[in-house]
């Protein structure tokens, strides 16, 4: 079944072919003696992932075929540095070519200087072959003698079945001494074999179950949907009990005369029923969160099905330009659901709230890419951003997502921006009267989210470890699960937190129940300072700025995501216990 992404380059094959290519890499569908290109991508230090620089700013040298122009296909390619280059290396389908020396490299003083430092920092490099990755290592050191070595043969050999290929490996040899003056001979040999392996199964062997499906992760899996279980019964135990209680004592206070009243003792959540649906404060700041955050929540949705209904992770980009095209396509849901709370908050000035709502993402996103650009630039990393890319993402926040952001504002103020709370709003607040330090919102908040970070932080160090080191994640199902564990259990628990501060008098859970939820990802961002300094061997003011530059964007897009979604819960369940409870 071909999906879409591989009629689109089906519909691309045909360009090329009338552009007189002989290669045919989009349709995957060789006959014997076409030309193979393999590609040279990018080369760096092994530890550090992110930090890549084009394959020829080593002193390689290019095969002594006429260079071929590799042009970005994705948006996803471009912004993940994706630095494609054709090798110069002849290479025909089905046909064998025994060791050919196709170039020399003097190692002069500069040659030599950038080898050794290629070699004492681990340097690898990625090629590509009819889309299949393939990796090597520059060089290597013998700490016996102290001496530099470079690997100079490239055996490829490339499996196929019928007319297509199927698996390519490369094996480095011509282990080569460095030293001042000496000629660096480099050569590739390739060997064509028939395989078995389906081209759907082609990618398989870059997989690794054995990590991704270790007893460790199903048990992780299974311990966070024990706890779903045991709090959702908590919660509703507990809640049930309580508001029994509760609404038992206020129908009781109900059937007392004046005199009585004012000389019982009245407390709970029911003595704020005339402030609990005041407006939040700063009610602009708050409905935009609120927005961008359920944008985030539909997007993480879809993405992950489509990653696990369309195998994203065998296209270069593939996965960074769909989680783009929904982010943009969903625009209204952000729209809708800020648009129509600031309604509800008494919010005038909606235009303001609607630029606020469909910018704040795509402004902090963009503004910690383009500083890191500039450190990849001042680097001469591959990483570096291309201009023309970021006229096409300036483009798609004026021209796609501001428009359809709003869309879903006005319809959001017109279909659901009434204020019905079931409880009239008092001209004057009601006083907070003190309470226990650990009733007050700052204490709710920090304790918040321990037990959302506690039910996905195994899976966080599978996603960290897919990312910043040299694993493909592929067990999108795993990550639907924990996704859907991760909004129960921050429901539950910003439900109790609220609670806890309405019975305490305290009618301002709006933002604590926003924070609480949202405090979720402090703690991740705090693990993945331990990431960092524990489990990687990453170094160099490049690499550190990109790894918690990123890192403080995806922590914040989780802490948005998860306090939107604790928000809403919390907010049907301040409606249903006011909307219950008898109001003077």
């Amino acid at each position: 079944m071909m999906g879409p992404g591989l009629k689109i380059k089906k519909y691309l094959s045909w360009i090329f072919l009338f552009s007189f290519v002989l290669c045919d890499e989009h349709e995957h569908k060789y006959q014997d003696n076409e030309e193979v290109v393999l590609w040279m991508n990018t080369v760096g230090p092994y530890h550090n992932r992110q930090e890549t620089y084009g394959y020829f700013t080593l002193p390689f040298c290019v095969g002594p075929k006429e260079s071929i122009s590799h042009y970005h296909e994705t948006l996803g390619e471009a912004l993940q540095g994706t630095e494609l280059e054709f090798s110069g290396l002849q290479i025909d389908f089905k046909a064998d070519i025994h060791k050919t020396e196709y170039c020399k490299v003097a190692l002069n003083d500069n040659n030599l200087k950038a080898f050794l430092y290629a070699v004492k920092n681990h340097y690898w490099y990625q090629m590509y072959l009819d889309d299949l990755p393939i990796w090597g290592i520059v060089g290597e050191i013998d700490d016996k003698n102290d001496n530099y070595y470079v690997w100079t043969h490239k055996k490829f050999e490339i499996g196929y079945n019928d007319d297509q290929i199927v698996d390519v490996n490369l094996t480095s040899e011509g282990r080569t001494k460095l030293q001042l003056g000496e000629s660096l001979a480099f050569s590739y040999e390739v060997i064509w074999k028939k395989q078995a392996t389906l081209f759907e199964d082609r990618f398989d062997k870059y997989l690794d179950p054995n990590f991704f499906q270790h007893r460790i992760h199903w048990f992780s899996i299974f311990n966070s949907f024990m706890m779903v279980i045991f709090l959702v019964g908590l919660v509703t135990m507990i809640l049930m009990r309580t508001l029994r209680k509760d609404y038992a004592r206020y129908s009781k206070e109900d059937e007392m005369d004046d005199m009585e009243r004012d000389l019982g003792d009245e407390y709970g959540w029911k003595q704020v029923h005339g402030d609990v649906f005041r407006p939040a404060a700063s009610p602009m700041l708050f409905s935009a969160l609120i927005g961008t955050g359920s944008q985030l929540a539909v997007v993480v949705l879809f993405v992950v099905l489509f990653a696990i209904l369309g195998e994203l992770y065998t296209e270069r980009g593939s996965l960074l330009s769909t989680a783009i095209f929904v982010y943009a396509a969903t625009a209204p849901v952000n729209g809708y659901f800020g648009g129509s709370l600031y309604a509800r908050m008494g919010g005038k000035v909606w235009i303001k709230q609607m630029l606020l709502s469909a910018f704040f993402l795509p402004f902090v996103v963009c503004g910690t890419a383009f500083f890191i650009n500039f450190i990849a630039i001042y680097y001469h990393a591959s990483r570096a951003i291309p201009f023309g890319t970021m006229v096409a993402v300036t483009c798609i926040c004026l021209f796609v997502i501001l428009p359809l952001t709003l869309v879903g504002t006005v319809l959001g103020r017109n279909l659901a921006g009434n204020p019905d709370y079931p409880c009239r709003v008092n001209a004057v607040p009601r006083p907070i009267p003190e309470k226990k330090w650990y009733m007050e919102p700052w204490v709710i908040v920090a304790l918040g989210g321990i037990l959302p970070f506690g039910s996905i932080f195994i899976e966080m160090y599978f996603i960290f470890t897919s990312f910043w080191a040299y694993k493909i994640y592929y067990v999108y199902g795993f990550m639907l699960l924990v996704f859907l564990i991760l909004l129960t259990v921050t429901v539950c628990v910003t439900i109790v937190c609220t609670y806890f501060l309405l019975n305490a008098e305290d009618y301002r859970w709006q933002w604590t129940a926003f924070l609480s939820a949202g405090s979720t990802a402090g703690y991740v961002y705090f693990y993945s300072f331990y990431y960092f300094f524990f489990k990687t061997k990453m170094y160099g003011f490049f690499q550190t700025t990109f790894y918690f530059g990123y890192m403080a964007v995806f922590s914040m897009s989780l802490g948005l995501l998860c306090g939107t979604i604790g928000y809403m819960g919390t907010s049907i369940f301040v409606r249903k216990i006011y909307g219950t409870v008898k109001i003077d």
